[in-house]
């Protein structure tokens, strides 16, 4: 019995690397073996920098807050504190938005921690 050859399977199989490689520069898109390599590690970035991408927005949501916080006189920590005592359940992305494009709202919500603080 003659073997069978993969024929088929690795056509489509190169065909959808080579798609997946359009953009790359040089040998890059154009050679298989390259082009596989450099797809694999594009894909571990890809994966790893899903999640790096959450830890980002998080430091420039806390950085936003901090910031608009410490122009009303009150530490980052006080203000996290201060929405918990006050039973204000913000997350950080829209109080991020809210101090970003809303300073007057944010101005009451300090207040309001301010008295919570206090009392």
């Amino acid at each position: 019995m003659a073997r069978a050859r993969s024929r088929v399977t690795r056509h489509r199989k190169h065909k959808k690397v080579m798609k997946a490689a359009r953009g790359f520069r040089g040998g890059r898109h154009a050679l298989y073996r390259t082009a596989r390599e450099t797809l694999q590690r594009a894909m571990r970035f890809a994966y790893r920098d899903r999640r790096r991408r959450k830890r980002d927005f998080r430091r420039l949501w806390i950085i936003r807050i901090s910031a608009a916080a410490e122009i009303r006189g009150i530490t980052y920590s006080q203000f996290i504190h201060g929405l918990k005592k006050a039973e204000i359940e913000l997350d950080r992305k829209s109080l991020a938005e809210i101090a970003y494009h809303d300073p007057a709202a944010f101005d009451q919500l300090a207040t309001q921690v301010k008295t919570a603080l206090a009392g």
